[in-house]
Formats: C-alpha cells, sequence, structure tokens
C-alpha cells in the first residue's frame, strides 16, 4: 500500500462505525436513490458519507422517507478540520456542487466533470484519513467523455489517480449461500485480441495482486484460485490451443513456487460447480465473458465489484446507471447491491490488518 494514502487512514476502533464514502454516480442514474437507501439501512454499522451535491441529495433523501436527514459538510470544511461524526440519526454528505439541473433519466454532459468530482473527492478524503472505504453508485462512461475527459471507467481511473500500475476486477456475490469470487486476466478487450495480452508476466501479476488482496484485504490466511483455461477443453492437450501449455500453466507453476495456492487450468465449462468451488477462494477466468456471466447469473441484483491491487478498498455495484428505470421516478431501483458493496467494505475495512 503507497505510504501517502495509508498513513493517514484513522483505523478501525470498537464500538465506533467505519466511515465509508459513497460515491453517488451519475446524478440522472438510479446512483443517488440507491445510495441514500443503503447508508440509511446500513447506518447503524457504517457512518456512510454520502459525496454528491448536498441540496439534490437531501431532496432526493425526503422524496424518499421524510425521516430520512441529510447534514452537508463542505470539502473545505473537512479540509480545515475533518469530518464531523454525526450519530445514526442522521447521514452526512460531503457537498459536491452540480454543473446542471438534474432531469432523472436524462443525461447532460455538463455533469460529467461533476461526476469525476465525486471520485477526486472520495480519494483526497482516503488521503486525509477521513474515509476508510470507498463504495461507488455507477457513473455513465459517454456523459464524462461528452464533458471532454477521456474516461474508461472506475476501475482504470482510480488506478490512475493513486499511481497504481496495475489492478485486478474481481466480481462477488452469494451464489445460493456460497461466496463466489471471480477476478479477471483481462478485462474490456474484443476476444480476438485476448490472447496476446496473456502472458506469463501478466499472469504472474495478476496472481500476485489476488493473493495480496486476498490475504490483506479478506483476511484469508492461505487463499486458493481456481484458474480456467483459455481454450474450449483448457486447449485439449494441445489440440484446441497452446495457450494453456505456454503461457497459463508456467504461470501457474511459477506462482506456487512464490508461496500462491493457483491450480488449473481447468476447462471453464465444469470448473463452476460446486463440488469445486466450495474449496476455492477465487476464480481466475482469462476473458470478461468466461467468467462474470456465470457469476451475474448467480448473483446479480446483490452482486458487487472489487478493485484489486489499490491502495485503497474500493468496491462497487455490478449493474449500471438504469437511466430508464430513474425516469420513471424513486421507489423503482433495487439498492441490494449497493448495500452489498457497502457490507463488504466494511468487512474488508475489519479484515484489513493496516486498519487495525
Amino acid at each position: 500500500m503507497s505510504a501517502n494514502l495509508q498513513a493517514r487512514r484513522p483505523g478501525v476502533r470498537p464500538g465506533v462505525r467505519p466511515v465509508i464514502a459513497i460515491t453517488t454516480g451519475e446524478p440522472a442514474g438510479i446512483g443517488p436513490e440507491i445510495a441514500i437507501r443503503a447508508a440509511w439501512a446500513m447506518r447503524h454499522q457504517v457512518n456512510a458519507v454520502l459525496v454528491g451535491d448536498a441540496a439534490f441529495l437531501a431532496m432526493t433523501a425526503s422524496a424518499i422517507d421524510p425521516e430520512i436527514r441529510i447534514s452537508a459538510v463542505t470539502t473545505m470544511a473537512a479540509r480545515n478540520a475533518g469530518l464531523p461524526h454525526f450519530g445514526a440519526d442522521r447521514l452526512c454528505a460531503l457537498d459536491i456542487p452540480l454543473g446542471a439541473h438534474v432531469q432523472p433519466g436524462v443525461l447532460d454532459k455538463e455533469n460529467g466533470r461533476y461526476v469525476l468530482s465525486t471520485l477526486d473527492a472520495a480519494i483526497e478524503g482516503i488521503r486525509a484519513g477521513w474515509f476508510e472505504a470507498v463504495a461507488t453508485a455507477p457513473v455513465q462512461k459517454s456523459t464524462i467523455n461528452d464533458a471532454g475527459v477521456p474516461f474508461s471507467g472506475h476501475t482504470e481511473y482510480f488506478a490512475e489517480q493513486t499511481g497504481t500500475a496495475r489492478v485486478v476486477m474481481m466480481l462477488a456475490g452469494d451464489a445460493n449461500g456460497m461466496p463466489l469470487r471471480v477476478a479477471l486476466a483481462t478485462t474490456h478487450l474484443p476476444l480476438k485480441d485476448v490472447s496476446a495480452a496473456l502472458t506469463q508476466k501478466s499472469l504472474a501479476q495478476t496472481l500476485d495482486i489476488i493473493d495480496a488482496d486476498l490475504r490483506g484485504k479478506f483476511g484469508i490466511a492461505a487463499p486458493r484460485i481456481l484458474v480456467a483455461g483459455l481454450n474450449p477443453h483448457a486447449g485439449e492437450n494441445g489440440y484446441l490451443g497452446r495457450e494453456e501449455i505456454d503461457t497459463i500453466t508456467p504461470a501457474l507453476e511459477a506462482a506456487r513456487t512464490r508461496g500462491i495456492d493457483a491450480r488449473g487450468p481447468y476447462p471453464a465449462d465444469t470448473l463452476f460447480q460446486h463440488k469445486y468451488l466450495k474449496d476455492a477462494d477465487c476464480v481466475l477466468a482469462m476473458y470478461h465473458d468466461q467468467g462474470l456471466p456465470v457469476l451475474k447469473y448467480a448473483t446479480f441484483g446483490h452482486g458487487i465489484n472489487i478493485t484489486l491491487g489499490l491502495p485503497l478498498i474500493r468496491t462497487s455495484v455490478d449493474h449500471g446507471t438504469a437511466l430508464d428505470l430513474a425516469a420513471q421516478g424513486l421507489g423503482r431501483a433495487d439498492c441490494s447491491s449497493m448495500q452489498a458493496a457497502l457490507q463488504a467494505a466494511l468487512q474488508m475495512v475489519q479484515a484489513n490488518p493496516a486498519s487495525q
């Protein structure tokens, strides 16, 4: 963990609710609603600080439930005196002013830079010791790009802003009572580019990050990682492709010499069975649509996204902005995934030795 982020973390103290930032995402989507609902539902466990336009969030909260009270804190006040710790009778909002009026379901590029400002404030808060973790509501990439800022996603932005050379995307959820975690060796690549992107070096880095974060952020003493092959039947001894022989197997053998319990490569079509997964802490899939359809089928609506390798704890929902749902008005969005993201962040704060 980079020193500039680690040194200021406030730590976990008995009887004190951990402070977790929730960036409220694209304001025209369901992000503000699910952030408010999840924060309010978990207010006795977590001091969840909403990061966004405080007046807009207070208006939204009042429409959701008049009992929800929001107190605003400016970034300047936080810089001067830190964040006040309110009781569980209200939520705190770190006030980041909107760029334009919000019409639910309608994107406005004038709010693109506002969304990025909420992410910047969350990262500043980690550095300053205001927050112990960050949970993010969904953003609309197109709006940020339309605002003139190249943006490919939360994962890449957090990596860039924290100076992290490599991160790993991992989705997680409860699959019929069994925790399921699926990490990706490659993420948003065309299928034709996946093979070239898989190298022994890249797999070594990915496995190192997964193993380190399962230990450090999840408190798993001896993580067991099951690794999928790239080709059908894991290459069928080379008849259906040599990536397993030339790249994946050597990377796994090298990882085991470093003390990482990485097993495989296994055929992906049979790997996702209870008899294999019950003793595994994570599955490493070679590409996006190899592992995520299985996980999302089993956990959608309450699954989460976790960025491994960052010098901070970042969790997120597993769904998008749902503009069509937001346009229909409040009360239709399900906050289960955001609540799960908050719960996961809380568990990682509690398990992370750096926060003790």
